[in-house]
């Protein structure tokens, strides 16, 4: 099988390329830029205009499966993946049962496998249940094709607990994932604690919870020396000390998503509980710290943390309401809105984020157009506007804060292994 990938932008950070090019695929691998005259019976597409790309990779998805089905499948969150340029996500344990064995870490693996369009790679729980008592068993799952650990949404408080998890986790050359939250700081709330908690009502979430924990794991990593990465960071404060902790060339990685990018707290305003995610929408200055951070590079990733919920599990009380929001369909124009059309970031720099960021991070393969690599590929056009209408989403759950929205980057076509899993329109 042959394709090729004419005349776009194409834009790979890895390897510092941003030129007009064709990009020449044979049996599903990367084989030249520049091609000469194809071949009879090649397929072509057409890419004048857009912006070809590594293919994205979301380090931070809930797929729901096993346990939770009517909110995500591995198959349906694949398919949301691959309409919104991902071509690799990570799954969280946080499933029923936990992903704290081998067993659930193969069936994850072999759904996604079954449904054959975005790379799923599963995260396994730190803890047994992510009780955040008794490690997991890391080596039997990363054998079995963990790339991380992590009790995501149930955070290690116990220090010694976690301790022990970042020196067994560097045994079995696995990053640390952490959500980053003293469980005792923020206990009830349900926002950010500051002036639009007060004026509403509802019980605030102080950053001091979040950055708490961010400043322990960055100690225990310069003690253990294990890879830590910091999940959804949301807080100025957490992200200075990610900056230092980086200056002094500790083993320190994080990701922001979309929705801290682009709201703040106000959002909450409305009381609409598609504003109600952990970490909490935070304030303005701690969303301009954010985007300062991605600029000058200690953000390395921008990961979604797609959540799904049910329709009437989010149609609650905002004090009862679950947290969480998706993200995989609205990622890319969310941030190019913010970052590339309002911030003026650099076009490479805003991919950086979404491939060859997020691989290094936890030592994946993808993010990269060198030749020989597997031709996952991502082509979108920069400067489309679009509506967005969660109703014609391909994940099952429709809880976004962005429902409406005018946003402009979207994603045209999105190949795994050569194959075009994804065409817009």
């Amino acid at each position: 099988m042959k394709l090729l990938i004419k005349g776009g932008r194409v834009i790979d950070p890895s390897r510092g390329v941003d030129e007009i090019a064709d990009l020449f695929v044979e049996d599903g691998r990367i084989s030249a830029l520049e091609s000469e005259s194809p071949d009879e019976g090649i397929d072509i597409f057409d890419a004048s205009g857009f912006v070809v790309a590594p293919g994205f990779i979301d380090m931070h998805v809930h797929l729901r499966e096993p346990g939770e089905e009517y909110k995500e499948t591995i198959a349906s969150g694949a398919a949301a993946a691959v309409a919104g340029g991902f071509t690799a996500v990570c799954s969280m344990p946080n499933t029923s049962p936990v992903n704290d064995n081998a067993s659930v870490t193969r069936y994850i693996i072999e759904k996604a496998r079954a449904a054959g369009l975005a790379r799923v790679y599963p995260v396994g729980a730190i803890t047994r249940g992510s009780e955040g008592k008794e490690l997991a068993e890391m080596g039997e799952m990363k054998e079995a094709g963990a790339v991380a650990v992590s009790d995501d949404g149930r955070p290690v408080m116990d220090s010694q607990v976690m301790r022990h998890a970042m020196e067994y986790a560097c045994d079995h050359n696995l990053v640390v994932v952490d959500h980053c939250q003293d469980l005792h700081l923020s206990a009830g709330g349900v926002m950010n604690e500051g002036r639009c908690s007060t004026e509403l009502g509802l019980k605030g979430i102080v950053s001091a919870a979040e950055e708490n924990h961010v400043a322990r794991d960055i100690l225990l990593a310069e003690l253990t020396g294990a890879r830590v990465h910091i999940a959804h960071i949301s807080t100025a404060g957490s992200v200075e000390m990610v900056r230092a902790a980086k200056r002094r060339g500790l083993p320190v990685t994080c990701e922001v998503t979309p929705h801290h990018l682009a709201l703040t707290d106000e959002a909450v305003i409305s009381f609409d509980t598609n504003t109600k995610m952990n970490p909490p929408l935070r304030s303005e200055a701690d969303r301009k710290a954010l985007i300062e951070a991605a600029r000058d590079g200690t953000i390395d990733a921008i990961a979604t943390d797609h959540a799904p919920h049910h329709f009437d599990e989010k149609m609650n009380e905002y004090d009862c309401a679950p947290f969480g929001v998706i993200g995989l369909e609205t990622a890319l124009g969310i941030a190019l809105k913010v970052l590339y059309h309002e911030a003026g970031i650099e076009l490479s720099r805003i991919i950086e984020m979404l491939t060859c960021g997020p691989a290094r991070a936890f030592s994946l393969p993808g993010g990269s157009l060198e030749i020989g690599a597997a031709a996952d590929v991502t082509v979108f056009d920069a400067a489309r506007e679009w509506t967005v209408e969660p109703e014609r989403f391909k994940s099952r759950s429709r809880n976004t804060p962005f429902a409406g929205w005018l946003v402009r980057g979207a994603v045209v076509t999105t190949f795994v292994d050569g194959r075009q899993v994804f065409r817009a329109g």
